[in-house]
């Protein structure tokens, strides 16, 4: 026996391939789940970069919503103010409305107060001319007999003119010889003997003496209304009866005293 033979030896055992192999594969995949962390890691590290760069974009859109906001906002105020001032508008329109409506109302108050007043003005007059000729009608009826009913003369020429006209038209400022007004009328007869009259009835009805209605003559020129400012003429051609021309539905015609009786009278011849 071998002095050496109990004495075990101090050499690793070998290894088998296999093992080798198991070995290698085991290795490798670490290596390999090294390898996708590694990765993974880059990844995960550079992923902050990415979201840094949209940052301006994501900025930029929120500026731009921001500022469509408030354009917005501005346009609707300018709305509301716009509204606001038609508003306004339409309450001033409906206060001056109001207030020229009721100064419309003043006015025609007072113009209707202002009519009735002169209505009662004008039938007070009436009422007082209706008594004068009713008055001036009596005093013609009564005391006609009292004046000279031949015309002669100057006069009785006068009388055949005016009653020449008779049937003639009576036309505004017409002194004939187809038409005469009132004054036309008296003018042109007393022409006819050579008198020269004033044109108008205002004029004519101061041309002579004044005479009363109970002293006439043929030949006295009558009028009616105030000496000085007669408003018809006529001329009296006796009997109780006078010769003008009336009107254009009447012409130039005769009639009595009663039919409108005069004012007052003047004497020329």
């Amino acid at each position: 026996m071998s002095h050496t033979a109990h004495i075990r030896s101090h050499r690793k055992p070998r290894r088998s391939a296999s093992t080798i192999a198991v070995r290698a594969g085991v290795a490798g995949g670490v290596l390999s789940t090294l390898a996708v962390a590694g990765a993974s890691g880059s990844a995960n590290a550079a992923e902050p970069v990415t979201q840094t760069l949209e940052l301006p974009t994501l900025t930029a859109d929120l500026a731009a919503q921001v500022a469509q906001s408030a354009d917005a906002t501005q346009q609707t105020a300018a709305n509301y103010q716009l509204q606001a001032e038609r508003d306004q508008a339409a309450a001033n329109a409906a206060k001056q409305a109001k207030a020229d409506l009721a100064d419309a109302k003043q006015k025609a108050a007072e113009a209707k107060k202002k009519a009735q007043e002169a209505a009662r003005k004008a039938a007070a007059e009436r009422a007082s001319r209706n008594a004068e000729r009713t008055t001036l009608s009596t005093t013609a009826s009564t005391d006609t007999s009292t004046s000279t009913s031949t015309a002669t003369g100057s006069a009785a020429a006068v009388v055949a003119f005016v009653k020449a006209q008779i049937g003639k038209a009576y036309v505004s400022g017409a002194t004939g010889p187809s038409a005469y007004d009132c004054s036309g009328l008296v003018q042109t007869a007393f022409k006819q003997v050579g008198i020269s009259l004033p044109r108008v009835s205002q004029d004519q009805s101061t041309a002579g003496t004044q005479v009363s209605l109970s002293n006439l003559q043929p030949g006295d020129i009558l009028y009616w209304g105030s000496a000085g400012s007669a408003y018809h003429v006529a001329v009296y051609v006796g009997d109780g009866m006078f010769v003008g021309a009336q009107n254009p539905s009447s012409g130039v015609g005769e009639h009595p005293l009663s039919y409108d009786p005069p004012t007052g009278a003047v004497r020329v011849l």
